[in-house]
């Protein structure tokens, strides 16, 4: 399937010179959904994956579908503020600024099988984050999962320690 046709780019958004790239229409073809929800849980049916850790906020969409399909917890990564119960936070940079990424302090057991989930791959800080709360809880990042990844932008050469997959890629 051409998933890349599913994905429409918004030009000057969220900022001048940046071109967004729209998954709603993805998400609106049932069957594309589905079929790119089943090429990356497939991956991973073999083995028993404890939890999926999802990135606020596009990262739920893909994270609660891929929970469902792979029979597993699903752990919200939300910004700082946003969680009511206890929690641990990781700092990191944005190209803007500072942001921070929290997750409860009571949703990963030492030991679990974790993959982290997120709409998109750019700089990779959000992702270096939150493996980092995933390591901060005992548990292991066994793959970082992304429908789109931008090449060009170091993501992937910044979170080198974790294995990645993206169904797309595309050059900035």
């Amino acid at each position: 399937m051409d998933f890349s046709s599913k994905v429409r780019d918004i030009i000057d958004f969220p900022k001048p010179g940046i071109v967004f790239k729209d998954i709603t229409p993805l998400l609106q073809d049932p069957c594309a959904f589905q079929t790119a929800i089943d090429m990356i849980a497939d991956r991973h049916v073999s083995e028993k994956i404890d939890a999926i850790v999802a990135v606020e906020s596009r990262g739920f969409i893909i994270g609660s579908a891929l929970a469902y399909k792979l029979g597993c917890s699903l752990v919200v990564a939300r910004k700082a503020g946003k969680l009511p119960y206890e929690n641990i936070g990781v700092k990191y940079m944005l190209e803007y600024g500072e942001d921070e990424l929290q997750i409860h302090v009571d949703a990963l057991l030492p030991g679990q099988k974790v993959l982290i989930a997120d709409d998109l791959l750019a700089t990779g800080g959000t992702i270096e984050a939150t493996a980092k709360l995933v390591e901060k809880l005992g548990a292991n990042v066994v793959e970082a999962v992304f429908l789109i990844e931008l090449l060009g932008l170091g993501g992937r050469s910044r979170i080198a320690d974790v294995p990645c997959f993206s169904l797309m890629q595309f050059s900035v």
